[in-house]
């Protein structure tokens, strides 16, 4: 570990090379502004093209993988050893879990996904009850078992390398089983940077929605002008609220927040259970589950190769890439509040209370607006059509309260914005400084500055579809550590295993 002139303490050898990569990206797209939004979307389709095949193998064998292992003999080993206890209350790793891992993006599609894909399916026709029972599939698919999967084997790999073999709270930390001493040179420093690069793209685009959301909802409310410049004063607005939750650390300003998400959210949720269609949301609540359910295996291994459009490019491997370069950033945070956690529980715990909650608020939101649209409500259809920013808020028109709801869902979506920067930029601190768990307060609002420069600088570059294909991008390196984290993962369960077996033994005798 290094301490530099400025006062930050950091691991020179990641710190200095990301640094530049993130700053050459984004000072390029400043300066060829043009050319920066056609190479982005020449990018996204060449990618998504070739290799969403590779996403899709990737995310459902990382799935399997978690669930094979929780059902293991492994699954009751415990992250930290035997005699580890958990830092934080249930309600208080479920708050932080849900607003790290999700947030902003179940605001932002919760409308706008399910009719889109309900008047524009990707097979068959638009507007009537099918396509209504598929739009929900698909949007159960992009926000289901498939995200968490990702973030349960991330989370659970440096939460047991880190507290079960002491080792810092750094992605290198997971290969040591194959890498050995290794993970301390060169090759942890490159996991180490492609970890930060991917954390800090899939983090701007997560901001990227969100923003273009709030200044939506300012407009559609207040009347703000919606400009771009409007969406780049509020992410410095807001970044600056982040830094100063990031300061207070994870126990406050994280904690509290995220909390405070959880209670906002659920308040939300259950106006609009009250206020909506209540019989129409709890029957295809259940229904929707179902046909998620009997239809998982043809949905989640579906790669479009006997159709010629282009729709799994714009949804499920956007998608994908999304929540693999989120992951490094999702699955450190999970590893820093696990400590204590039988892995049986982590991982079932992970996969299963946020996928139920998620499919409910999505039946909630989305499902609501289909029953409307096929009862003839064309409003919130038109406004996904023509601006899927404004959706949410067209949407609460058609309830009572409407101002009341407006101001809730803003509210909603800058908290989430705040909690996601927050604990984004303690993550690539801890990447940056070599795992350490305690750093200069300078060096927190250093990343949060970052997280908030990268996500203007990509809405001026290239809007949405910047943010969309650096996520695809920067993913695809990810995905191939990810495979090699499936591998390292199993050694080292594998080695604790016997040596617990031994322990029992002994004790038996």
């Amino acid at each position: 570990m290094n301490k530099s002139n400025f006062g930050f303490k950091l691991n020179r050898t990641v710190f200095f090379p990301a640094s530049f990569l993130i700053f050459l990206s984004t000072g390029l797209t400043l300066l060829f502004v043009d050319k920066a939004s056609n190479f982005f979307s020449v990018t996204q389709e060449l990618v998504s093209k070739n290799l969403g095949w590779f996403y899709i193998l990737g995310v459902n064998f990382f799935l399997f993988f978690m669930i094979y292992i929780a059902f293991s003999k492994y699954g009751k080993l415990r992250i930290g050893g035997s005699k580890a206890k958990p830092e934080f209350k249930n309600s208080s790793w479920f708050s932080m879990l849900f607003s790290a891992g999700m947030g902003i993006g179940l605001l932002y599609f919760s409308i706008s996904e399910p009719l889109t894909h309900f008047i524009n399916p990707p097979l068959g026709d638009g507007g009537n009850v099918e396509a209504a029972s598929k739009a929900m599939k698909f949007t159960f698919l992009h926000w289901g078992l498939h995200i968490w999967g990702i973030y349960a084997l991330v989370g659970l790999s440096l939460a047991y390398f880190t507290y079960t073999r002491g080792l810092p709270l750094t992605l290198r930390s997971v290969f040591y089983p194959f890498l050995g001493e290794k993970i301390y040179g060169i090759w942890g420093d490159i996991i180490d940077i492609f970890a930060v690069l991917a954390t800090l793209f899939g983090l701007s685009t997560t901001l990227g929605y969100g923003v273009t959301q709030i200044a939506a909802g300012l407009n559609y409310v207040f009347g703000i002008p919606n400009t771009q410049w409007t969406q780049v004063l509020s992410i410095g607005l807001i970044t600056f609220i982040a830094t100063i939750s990031v300061v207070s650390g994870v126990h406050k300003g994280v904690r509290f927040l995220s909390e405070w998400n959880i209670r906002i959210t659920v308040i939300l949720l259950v106006l609009i259970l009250i206020l909506g269609p209540t019989l129409f949301i709890f029957k295809s609540y259940i229904q929707n589950i179902g046909a998620y359910l009997t239809t998982f295996f043809e949905l989640s291994t579906w790669t479009e190769s006997y159709t010629n459009n282009n729709w799994q490019m714009s949804w499920t491997i956007t998608y994908w890439g999304w929540w693999i370069a989120w992951s490094p950033f999702v699955g450190i945070f999970m590893a820093r509040i696990s400590k204590g956690r039988q892995i049986k529980e982590f991982i079932l715990s992970v996969l299963i209370i946020p996928t139920l909650f998620i499919f409910l608020w999505m039946t909630t939101f989305g499902g609501a607006a289909i029953h409307d649209a096929l009862l003839g409500e064309t409003s919130v259809s038109q406004a996904v059509i023509n601006n899927a920013d404004i959706s949410l808020f067209v949407f609460f028109e058609n309830y009572p309260f409407t101002t009341l709801l407006n101001l809730v869902a803003i509210i909603l979506v800058i908290s989430f914005f705040v909690t996601s920067s927050d604990s984004g930029s303690l993550v690539v601190d801890s990447l940056t400084s070599g795992g350490a768990e305690v750093t200069p307060k300078i060096q927190r609002v250093f990343w949060a500055v970052i997280e908030g420069s990268i996500a203007a600088v990509l809405l001026i570059g290239g809007g949405l579809e910047a943010l969309q294909t650096v996520s695809i991008v920067s993913a695809f390196p990810f995905t191939i550590i990810l495979f090699l984290m499936c591998y390292s993962l199993y050694v080292g369960l594998k080695e604790d295993y016997k040596i617990l077996e031994l322990t029992e033994t002994k004790l038996k005798d």
